[in-house]
C-alpha cells in the first residue's frame, strides 16, 4: 500500500477515465457539439472551448467548457432530475 492512498480516493491511482472523441480538432474549428451519453468522462484540458450535447435521460443538454470545468465530469453539467415542488 502506498502512504498517499490513505489521503486520496481509492480510484485515483487509475487515474482520470475519459473517452477517445474523434476529431476533436475538427470540432473545435467547425464549433459544432459532439453529441455524447457519456456523462462519466472526465473533462480534459484539451475539452476547453469544445460544445458537448449531453445527455440526461430524455434530452441533450448544450455545455460549453471552460477552465474551470477541467477535472469534473461531463455528467455534473446536466442535471438528470427536475425540480420539484408543492408550490
Amino acid at each position: 500500500m502506498h502512504p498517499t492512498s490513505l489521503v486520496l480516493r481509492r480510484s485515483t491511482w487509475k487515474g482520470p477515465f475519459f473517452t477517445a472523441f474523434p476529431s476533436l480538432s475538427q470540432h473545435l474549428k467547425s464549433n459544432t457539439p459532439i453529441f455524447t451519453k457519456s456523462r462519466s468522462c472526465t473533462i480534459v484540458p484539451n475539452f476547453v472551448g469544445l460544445k458537448f450535447m449531453i445527455y440526461n435521460g430524455k434530452d441533450y443538454l448544450p455545455i460549453t467548457v471552460t477552465e474551470e470545468m477541467v477535472g469534473h465530469k461531463l455528467g455534473e453539467f446536466a442535471s438528470t432530475r427536475k425540480a420539484w415542488s408543492y408550490r
